[in-house]
């Protein structure tokens, strides 16, 4: 489909003399940059013909992004921020961090709250109030002004009582746990369905006590694996279930599935400092968060299948995984594999203070007969979705 004032009309939904810069941008983003380029001059005049000519200084930057783009020299975010210069397109990622879904991922809230500070934007442009030709210079005061008008806008309640940026995440939060519940469903299916098929593992007694025995003092100590060990169970409070098995199987599940974090809320903000470096507790967490249900649910498969004596180190469970038959989960790049050996360098050590593996990474008769069982129990208690 040829780029002509027609294909903008429809593409933006508006009569030629009320299209603004950023329909205009989104148009010409519509269409392959080559194209886009050639049809750019005719588009001009053509608006202009229409009454609507907007500026030199818009129509410039639009040849420089666009040539940019079809070099190959641009990036997404050179993209998106000529896109928010056109001084009506919200901004993807504010300063205070509230993010926008990507259109195809929006939610009903999220799309009425976007069209809205879209509105909210194209009425303070026509009253003056943003300065879109300076925003296409990349002006910085200008640019901040308009970051600031957006963050207010977010955080200050609609006539109904609604605040935009709160609505919009709690949209969010819904849909992300609703999903994370559905996958922790299904793969709590496949854990049961496997393991109905495969002899179940001897009660390892004298090792699950001497195991809890351990515990129950690690627990007790300050810094790590204590603390990490506490929070992954939810055990902050200092209770400690009775029962040996109750404590070794809460901890052994906290660990694929933690309860809580180790900072407090004020803390939060330095998860947010992109040159400031996690601690190595929360390194770990942040590890441990990360590691998919498919993940645990073919290292865990996998390792009950061959039962105590198989290396359980991380790198050979990142293989264990990738080889899976289990599983449907394709990390068969090296860099995946080096992504998933990572994430269970976090694991592997805190496995062997429960006794799961022991000192060379091997798995133990306690790992075999317990690992699937702190699965299910992870999986079948629904703790809270990590942050």
């Amino acid at each position: 489909m040829g780029l002509d004032l027609d294909f903008a009309v429809r593409h933006s939904g508006r009569p030629a003399a009320f299209m603004t810069r950023r329909d205009v941008a989104r148009v010409l983003l519509a269409v392959p940059s080559g194209q886009a380029l050639v049809a750019l001059p005719d588009l001009r005049r053509q608006l202009l013909a229409a009454g609507n000519p907007l500026t030199p200084v818009f129509w410039d930057s639009a040849k420089a992004v666009l040539t940019s783009i079809e070099s190959g020299v641009a990036t997404v975010g050179d993209v998106q921020r000529w896109l928010e210069s056109s001084g009506t397109e919200p901004i993807m990622l504010t300063r205070s961090y509230f993010l926008w879904p990507e259109e195809s991922e929006r939610g009903p809230v999220a799309t009425e709250m976007y069209e809205r500070l879209v509105e909210f934007l194209e009425e303070r442009l026509t009253a003056g109030e943003i300065d879109a030709d300076a925003l296409a210079a990349g002006d910085p005061a200008a640019r901040h002004a308009y970051e600031e008008l957006q963050e207010r806008w977010l955080g200050t309640p609609l006539p109904d009582g609604r605040v935009p940026g709160v609505v919009v995440n709690d949209e969010q939060d819904r849909e992300l746990y609703a999903a994370w519940d559905e996958e922790e469903a299904f793969a709590l299916s496949e854990l049961r369905r496997v393991l109905d098929d495969l002899p179940e593992p001897p009660f390892p007694a004298a090792d699950l006590h001497s195991a809890a025995r351990r515990l129950r003092v690690t627990l007790t100590r300050p810094g790590y694996p204590g603390n990490v060990l506490r929070a992954c169970a939810g055990l902050e409070d200092g209770d400690l279930p009775e029962g040996d098995e109750d404590l070794w199987l809460t901890v052994a599940a906290g660990i694929a599935a933690p309860i809580s974090d180790l900072p407090d809320e004020e803390d939060a903000a330095r998860f947010f400092d992109m040159e400031g470096e996690l601690s190595h507790e929360d390194s770990i967490l942040a590890s441990l968060c990360a590691i998919h249900h498919a993940d645990w649910l073919a290292s865990v498969i996998t390792l009950v299948r061959y039962g105590p004596g198989v290396l359980a180190s991380p790198e050979r469970i990142a293989r264990f995984i990738a080889d899976s038959e289990d599983v449907d989960v394709d990390p068969d790049e090296p860099e995946d594999l080096e992504a998933t050996e990572m994430l269970f360098t976090a694991v592997t050590p805190l496995w062997a203070h429960l006794g799961i593996v022991d000192r060379s990474e091997v798995l133990t008769p306690l790992g075999w007969w317990g690992l699937p069982k702190a699965l299910e129990r992870a999986w079948s208690s629904g703790p809270a979705l990590p942050d």
